[in-house]
C-alpha cells in the first residue's frame, strides 16, 4: 500500500507541476485550450498575471508533496504529505463549488484517494 501511496503522492505532484506551468508560462496557449468554455478567450491576456499567481500556489502544493518523498522519517513523510494533499483538496473544493465541477474530479477527488489510501 506504500508503494501505491508514494505513487499516487508523485502524479499529484506532477499534476500540479503542469498546471503550474500552464498557469504561470502557457496561459494564452495551453491555457486556452485546457480552460475553453471557463473563461472567454479575449480574457486571456488581461487575466496572464492573475493565473501566474495562481499558478505558483499549485508550484507550492507540489514542492510539498515533492518535498513528503524526501523525507526519511516515516512519522513526518505521513504527516507533510496529509497536510499538502489536505491543502489541495481544498482547493479543489472551493474550486468546484465557485469555477467549475471539473475540479473536482481532477484535483480534489485524486488527493481524497491518495489521503484514503495513505491512512490505510
Amino acid at each position: 500500500m506504500q508503494t501505491l501511496s508514494t505513487v499516487l503522492v508523485s502524479l499529484i505532484a506532477l499534476e500540479h507541476l503542469y498546471i503550474m506551468y500552464i498557469e504561470m508560462f502557457a496561459w494564452e496557449t495551453k491555457g486556452k485550450e485546457t480552460f475553453k468554455g471557463s473563461l472567454a478567450p479575449e480574457l486571456f491576456k488581461p487575466t496572464k498575471v492573475l493565473a501566474a499567481n495562481q499558478g505558483l500556489y499549485n508550484g507550492f502544493l507540489a514542492a510539498g508533496l515533492i518535498w513528503s518523498l524526501f523525507v526519511e522519517n516515516h512519522h513526518w513523510r505521513f504527516h507533510v504529505a496529509i497536510f499538502f494533499l489536505t491543502c489541495i483538496i481544498v482547493a479543489g473544493l472551493y474550486g468546484a463549488a465557485t469555477a467549475s465541477k471539473k475540479i473536482f474530479f481532477v484535483q480534489a477527488l485524486p488527493a481524497i484517494v491518495t489521503l484514503v489510501l495513505l491512512h490505510l
